[in-house]
């Protein structure tokens, strides 16, 4: 068993030269992060080019939970695990969100999704000895199946553009039923990787251009406000650990924000109405009615166990209106502890980026936990088996210190 913890590495091991290129790629590994990938996929009642009932794509997704965990068993027959702080909390919570699941007012439905929950936490501790890898296995991993999603939208809008975008105007799955908000949640995460991996002169320039132009024009089409600014604020943090010792950052870094400036001042009529998505002022402010669920949830009176535990996992929302914060979801679900175990990870994983030798795994750690963080506010997802706990994951094994490269 390997005992390395999230911590400092040293730049000659680390970060001397560009990060390696897969050798001996473990493919059951990547085939098990996809499984996973797959499990997460929020489901959403849309309407798509081939008709998927929603126990059908429910029964995909949750079963591929099995195939991950099946596949990660049969990536690390030796159970081998690297013990780091990130996933024991993860597993605290984990545990704890179960046994509070048994007291629950939906009890099966709870206890379901607290079985997933350890599930989940399961396959990324047997996937643990790959993080730390030169060549970003899981990373990589992670951007294949964000590449393959955006796909598959942008085949859906080709073939029926109206289906695809049906949904108040907004990009969504056509093909595989996938909300505006997760499409552009997946582009944003694509787009700030792709330019840090660029501006580290990891990925080519063609590939980029690539990239950029695809995830661009995804976040247009989706008028997705939270993933714009998770973006831009991830991309910000990411460059400034870069921009002291990377010629390529500083002169992007300013020519953007140029960029930037120049655009609002000239575009700044479409780029409100843009914004706004036709909204009103009052609307707006209120998030689209998310402040009121917030208020509510905040005026409610609870018993002094379920405020320091919750009431058990749910389908995070309150009063049948969904929370859209996970924050006040995790106070909902999983009490006082459950968010203060949040936060104890988040700012762990912080810290274990601020420590990080300078270099593009601490670049793109940063973009990834910033971006969480920011989404946290409208987005609900670090409490529960979601995509933005395996962006969360994918931030940790880039901080774990470098490790023997197993399953060659």
């Amino acid at each position: 068993m390997t005992t390395n913890l999230l911590a400092r590495t040293s730049p000659t091991v680390e970060e001397r030269a560009t990060p390696a290129r897969t050798v001996g790629v473990p493919v059951v590994v990547l085939m098990a992060w996809a499984a996973l990938f797959f499990n997460v996929l929020p489901p959403a009642s849309l309407e798509t080019i081939v008709p998927v009932p929603p126990r059908l794509a429910q029964l995909l997704t949750q079963g591929s939970l099995l195939l991950a965990l099946a596949l990660a068993l049969l990536a690390n027959r030796r159970l081998l695990v690297r013990p780091t702080f990130f996933l024991g909390l993860l597993t605290v919570l984990a545990l704890a969100s179960f046994v509070v699941s048994l007291g629950s007012e939906f009890v099966l439905g709870s206890l379901y999704r607290g079985l997933r929950l350890l599930g989940f936490v399961a396959v990324l501790w047997l996937l643990s000895p790959w993080w730390g890898r030169r060549d970003l296995l899981l990373l990589r991993a992670h951007r294949l199946c964000l590449w393959a999603v955006l796909v598959t939208v942008l085949l859906g809008a080709a073939i029926s553009p109206g289906k695809a975008f049906a949904y108040e105007g907004r990009l969504s799955g056509a093909l595989w039923p996938v909300p505006p908000t997760q499409v552009a949640h997946f582009a944003a995460v694509l787009l700030g990787t792709t330019v840090i991996l660029w501006m580290c002169r990891v990925v080519t320039g063609p590939h980029a251009l690539v990239a950029v132009v695809v995830t661009v024009g995804v976040l247009i089409g989706t008028h997705t406000r939270t993933a714009l600014l998770g973006a831009l604020l991830g991309g910000a943090v990411a460059s400034a650990s870069l921009f002291l010792g990377h010629a390529r950052v500083r002169r992007v870094s300013t020519s953007t924000l140029v960029g930037i400036i120049v655009g609002a001042t000239l575009f700044a009529p479409q780029l409100v109405g843009w914004l706004a998505r036709g909204q009103s002022a009052n609307e707006a402010a209120r998030l689209t009615g998310r402040t009121d669920v917030w208020a509510d949830i905040a005026a409610t009176p609870r018993p002094w166990l379920e405020q320091m535990f919750g009431s058990g996992l749910s389908n995070k929302s309150f009063e049948g209106r969904a929370v859209d914060s996970n924050w006040l979801a995790t106070y909902v679900d999983q009490g006082w502890f459950g968010v203060l175990l949040e936060v104890s990870f988040v700012l762990l994983l912080l810290l274990a980026a601020a420590t990080h030798v300078r270099g593009p795994r601490r670049a793109l750690a940063l973009f990834l936990i910033v971006y969480c963080i920011v989404a946290s506010i409208t987005e609900t997802g670090l409490g529960d088996a979601s995509p933005y706990l395996l962006d969360l994951a994918v931030a940790a094994s880039l901080l774990a210190a470098p490790a023997r490269e197993v399953g060659r």
